[in-house]
């Protein structure tokens, strides 16, 4: 008995050591392992792996108070209605005060050339935020509605054309709408679109709503010097405006302003640099990508996000592309809101009054209303530039038809309004992505300046594109559709030429 636990015991002594040597054998491996590669083991790597894509998805996902989003949205449909709702009846109103068609034109787009003047000074004293213009937009509105109003009772034509001035320092919170929109500060990249859809689903909401009532009070009538059917859309609408003036005091949230971020950046840039220096060299930081690798990182790459970017002649491409389309997306569709009063009232198949030529407008903003609505789901999952070529092209078909009806004089009441249905769909959807596409593509302190740019195209479109469609009968149909399938054929070229350096994040 002795023997054989003798022999247990050394077999038992044997086996503990052969474990020991395979244990020593391998550790080494391991630890030259870790110190080779740097990473860490599996586990803990599929948890930093999560943990990135969520902060990940989360900085792409993210979006401004709800509240605050709302009364941007509204705001900027409340423009939008106080841009159109005159389109009905300017011409009557100008021509009771003695004015022309051209002058009409010129009322109608004017406002949007005194908010181009007062924007720069505005973007001044701003601080990057947007309760102030908000203000100022609020009032604006109410002081140039009453102004317009009161043009008939005081018997003076300019008057209109004062109130209608006034009303352009409310029309600068169009740019801010925009850049609200796609501010890097409260808006991920992949919502930016999103939001420019829900932008353009108010502009048509406003492009519905505006003419039909305009249109339904002059209608009416009310037979007073005071409120009647020329002057009760400039009352009413400074009353609505003074309401919602009333919740944007009580519910407006405004991002943090320039100065107090770049003092919050700086005191937290700090932090992360003293912890740093702690670690590693002086000069470089390390931060997980999507993958969850561990990669280092120079101040040269942070750069990029600061003013010192250099743009490439691409990028000089996409903006110039972008600019001329929302420059002739909003000529368009300005030169047909102002000319289809004028052209349905002289066309003697026709012969259209106010009061039809706003239903007709309006009637074509509802029917594309449903395919915005549409797009706002479909904006998710597409490119901008596939929005942009599909709206640009449904909008030259649009006009290639309507010239054909002006050429083989056959016009009809459904033509022309599946013609105005498709102009109004297909620039409204095209219009969606200039500001959200330059936004992706550059960096967040360049978003002001984009936006501020596309916002000027925007404009010129308004102004010249109201005046060019008020004096259409005068000049020629043909002349006005013509200059209109010019502008598409010059964006096609530039589409076409840059469609590579168009790509970017959907959603």
């Amino acid at each position: 008995m002795s023997i054989r636990e003798s022999r247990r015991t050394q077999e038992q002594e044997h086996d503990s050591v052969s474990s020991a040597i395979e244990l020593s054998n391998r550790q080494p491996d391991n630890v030259s392992a870790v110190s080779k590669t740097g990473t860490r083991p599996a586990s803990a790597n599929s948890v930093a792996e999560q943990d990135a894509h969520a902060r990940l998805d989360a900085e792409e996902l993210k979006m401004p108070p709800k509240a605050s989003l709302i009364l941007v949205v509204s705001a900027n449909i409340l423009l939008q209605i106080s841009f159109f709702i005159i389109v009905s009846a300017s011409h009557e109103y100008a021509h009771y005060l003695e004015g022309t068609a051209t002058f009409s034109g010129i009322v109608i787009g004017i406002p949007t050339l005194f908010s181009g003047l007062a924007l720069l000074p505005m973007l001044k004293y701003d601080r990057g935020g947007y309760k102030m213009p908000l203000h100022i937009s609020c009032g604006a509105s109410i002081v140039g509605h009453i102004l317009y109003a009161c043009a008939y009772p005081a018997g003076f034509l300019y008057l209109i054309l004062i109130g209608r001035m006034v009303s352009g320092l409310a029309f600068t919170f169009w740019m801010y709408c925009k850049r609200y929109c796609s501010d890097a500060r409260i808006v991920g990249v992949r919502r930016r679109t999103t939001l420019a859809s829900l932008l353009v689903m108010g502009q048509g909401l406003g492009m519905s709503i505006g003419p039909f009532v305009g249109g339904a009070l002059y209608k009416i009538g009310f037979k007073n010097r005071v409120f009647n059917g020329f002057t009760s859309p400039g009352w009413i609408m400074a009353g609505v405006w003074l309401v919602f003036w009333i919740c944007v005091t009580i519910w407006f949230e405004d991002v943090p302003m320039e100065d107090e971020e770049r003092s919050t950046t700086a005191n937290s840039t700090s932090t992360i640099i003293s912890a740093q220096s702690q670690q590693q060299d002086m000069g470089e930081k390390t931060q997980e990508k999507q993958d969850g690798e561990v990669t280092v990182v120079t101040d040269q790459e942070d750069s990029s996000s600061t003013d010192s970017f250099n743009m490439t002649w691409a990028q000089w491409g996409v903006v110039a592309c972008m600019c001329w389309f929302a420059m002739t997306c909003f000529f368009i569709l300005g030169a047909w809101e102002s000319n289809l009063p004028v052209f349905g009232q002289d066309a003697p198949e026709l012969h259209w009054s106010p009061f039809a030529a706003g239903n007709f407008i309006a009637l074509g903003g509802i029917a594309a209303f449903p395919f915005l609505l549409l797009n706002l789901y479909l904006a998710q999952r597409t490119q901008d530039r596939h929005i942009l070529a599909f709206g640009s092209f449904l909008g030259l078909s649009a006009l290639l038809t309507f010239l054909a009806f002006l050429r083989t004089d056959r016009l009809t009441y459904p033509g022309i309004f599946m013609c105005w249905w498709a102009v109004a769909l297909g620039f409204n959807l095209a219009s969606t992505a200039p500001v959200s596409l330059l936004s992706k593509q550059l960096p967040p302190s360049w978003n002001g300046r984009t936006s501020l740019v596309i916002q000027y195209s925007y404009y010129t479109g308004r102004v010249t594109g109201a005046i060019w469609g008020g004096a259409g009968v005068k000049i020629g149909m043909l002349n006005y559709v013509g200059l209109e399938i010019a502008f598409i054929g010059i964006g096609a070229v530039l589409f076409m030429g840059l469609w590579r350096d168009l790509k970017a994040k959907t959603g």
